[in-house]
């Protein structure tokens, strides 16, 4: 177990919050304004009709990976665990994306359009839990 103090500590902790309040600001978007993210979304309109309740829905699993986060932030002994939950729901997330692709639902070219915002969370996340790994105990 690697000792974890001083400067790295704060780092990571800062650098955890952060992305807690990246994922929360996007669920709390979805949760509070479904039409308007739907919309505003870049590729979103592109995966089906607008269902306000759906998009409520996945608005609370990323509500729900934001805890996990923020909780990393606070107790970074379980930050492995918690964010690879976070990462294991983003990462199911871009294998949807690309099993639309690959049964045809959506243009290959979707996969650009999605990777900011669908790609580029999963990896952090991925990193983010790779980064606290050794201070489980």
């Amino acid at each position: 177990m690697t000792e974890i103090t001083g400067h790295q500590t704060s780092l990571k902790r800062w650098t955890l919050a952060l992305a807690a309040l990246g994922i929360a600001a996007n669920a709390l978007y979805m949760l509070g304004d479904p039409a308007s993210w739907y919309g505003h979304v870049e590729g979103v309109p592109d995966t089906g009709p607008f269902n306000p309740h759906f998009v409520r829905d996945i608005g609370v699993a990323y509500l729900t990976c934001a805890i996990c986060a923020a909780a990393s932030a606070k107790w970074l002994r379980q930050a492995f665990t918690l964010m690879s939950v976070v990462t294991v729901f983003l990462g199911l997330h871009v294998g949807l994306h690309l099993w639309d692709v690959a049964a045809g639902r959506l243009e290959p070219d979707h996969l650009l359009i999605d990777a900011p915002g669908v790609l580029g969370p999963a990896i952090v996340t991925g990193l983010l839990a790779w980064w606290v790994k050794a201070d489980r105990p």
